[in-house]
């Protein structure tokens, strides 16, 4: 080979090498839908700070579990706080990478044009349950708290027959399309959503929050920088990007 040629093939190796040095590296992570819009906003400012890309993969409902059973290429997982203890029993999540960046409480929307309700109050709030004719959430994330909720209120007996469990949408396309009047879901999901208007989240005496965490998956094949991303996440400085989506920082 002649010198030239080497020079030349060093040379473009070179600049190959420094390419892909500027492009950085890139992580999946396998977001649910709780936790899908802060992750979003933390990944754009993660990119920014740091050149490296990150993939936002939105997984619906049993969906998230199959792929992490299955061992699909991914680096970070998010997911209410309580199920990384399992996580990492069953291997899919390394010990001591998860931590808690992220909580949400639920929100309330009605149909565009129909009676906006005062919900300000748990008086009020309490009173818009009895007086819509139907109500809607999901039994998945913060859904679940609303038994509870209507319990503590003293109207679970009044409002159960006019519950509508919502199943495969979200619960504000239900409230757009007017299969429910009143709809309940968490804050950063619940809205914005064409169709509907967002009356507010629960007042504070009745908010119970959902918590949300990030852990590194095994089978990570970039490790540090999904450590780097998940420690960002968590970052009080970045709790701006946080609230950005309708969510909260840690507590």
């Amino acid at each position: 080979m002649r010198i030239g040629t080497k020079l030349a093939l060093a040379t473009m190796t070179g600049m190959l090498s420094l390419a892909g040095s500027a492009w950085g590296a890139e992580i999946t992570v396998l977001a649910n839908q709780g936790a899908l819009s802060g992750i979003r906003d933390l990944a754009a400012g993660f990119e920014q700070k740091t050149g490296n890309k990150v993939v936002v993969s939105f997984e619906a409902g049993n969906a998230l579990n199959e792929k992490i059973n299955s061992n699909a290429p991914a680096d970070v997982v998010t997911q209410v706080l309580d199920q990384f203890d399992d996580l990492v029993q069953r291997g899919k999540v390394v010990p001591g990478t998860f931590v808690e960046f992220a909580r949400a409480g639920n929100g309330v929307a009605v149909k565009e044009g129909s009676l906006k309700r005062d919900i300000s109050t748990p008086e009020a709030f309490k009173q818009a349950m009895l007086n819509s004719r139907t109500i809607g959430h999901t039994n998945a994330g913060t859904g679940p708290f609303n038994t509870k909720l209507f319990q503590k209120l003293g109207i679970y007996e009044f409002v159960k027959d006019k519950v509508k469990i919502v199943v495969g949408r979200p619960v504000a396309a239900a409230v757009a399309a007017g299969d429910i009047e009143i709809g309940i879901q968490q804050t950063n999901v619940i809205q914005p959503f064409p169709g509907t208007i967002y009356l507010g989240p629960l007042p504070p005496a009745l908010m119970e929050y959902g918590r949300f965490g990030a852990g590194l998956l095994t089978v990570s094949k970039e490790p540090e920088v999904a450590k780097a991303f998940i420690k960002f996440m968590a970052a009080p400085e970045n709790a701006a990007l946080v609230r950005k989506s309708a969510m909260e920082p840690a507590s």
